[in-house]
């Protein structure tokens, strides 16, 4: 057996470089981003994290040290602490800056709800007026949700989606949800969790069908003809 064959045989092979954490990576990015962005409406975010982080850490660490003392191992057991709690100020700070951020826009509920995606179908503006108020529609086990923003004549806007939609799909659960800061009316930073509170009306079957008659039609105004629908033009049942 020659040397360069012997070579051959005895050499392992190497093995590929391990590639950069990617999802790591991108997690970073993304946290940097939200940061920069909260930072814009919020200037003092890198003080309320840093200090959240500091008084927590310090505050634990001295109650565990006037116990158990033992000053480095305290230290250490309560550094995670801090940054739980400096991740949870930060959270909040972002996601009220978030909200900040779109209100009073064009569309802002629109957005909020379809940030949910699980389990939803949001339509937005199935009706504007040229105030701008509109009605968005979203769609989900609960069953049509009609959200309106905009102005008090809203609430004609979203009447008027509720006879359609009785009359297109009967039987079908609808719910009215107005936006605004108003009593009566839900903020756009609880619309998220007010809608995932309503109960489920309808079978998975029901919803199924719900959406499918919903696109034939397509997401604007749906074009009715005036009386009763016709016999037989129901929602099928789930079986």
């Amino acid at each position: 057996m020659g040397k360069n064959e012997k070579q051959i045989k005895t050499e392992k092979p190497k093995k590929a470089p391990k590639g950069p954490k990617a999802p790591r990576k991108k997690r970073f990015a993304q946290i940097r981003e939200a940061y920069q962005i909260t930072k814009k409406s919020d200037p003092a975010i890198g003080l309320w994290i840093a200090g959240t982080f500091v008084l927590t850490w310090l505050l634990l660490a001295l109650v565990l040290f006037l116990i158990m003392g033992h000053p480095v191992y305290v230290g250490v057991i309560t550094l995670p602490f801090g940054v739980l709690a400096a991740t949870f100020i930060f959270s909040r700070r972002a996601e009220r800056s978030a909200y900040a951020s779109i209100q009073g826009q064009i569309g802002a509920a629109a957005s909020v709800l379809m940030a949910i995606k699980k389990g939803w179908t949001v339509t937005p503006a199935v009706a504007v007026a040229k105030n701008q108020d509109m009605v968005h529609r979203a769609v989900s086990r609960k069953g049509i949700v009609l959200i309106g923003e905009g102005t008090n004549s809203v609430r004609s806007m979203v009447a008027d989606e509720r006879k359609k939609m009785e009359r297109f799909l009967p039987g079908t659960p609808v719910i009215e949800v107005l936006v605004g800061d108003d009593e009566g009316r839900v903020t756009l930073r609880k619309l998220q969790k007010h809608v995932r509170k309503l109960p489920k009306q309808i079978t998975q079957v029901q919803l199924r069908e719900v959406k499918t008659r919903l696109k034939a039609v397509g997401g604007m105004t749906i074009p009715l003809p005036k009386g009763p629908m016709p016999k037989g033009a129901r929602l099928p049942k789930a079986r």
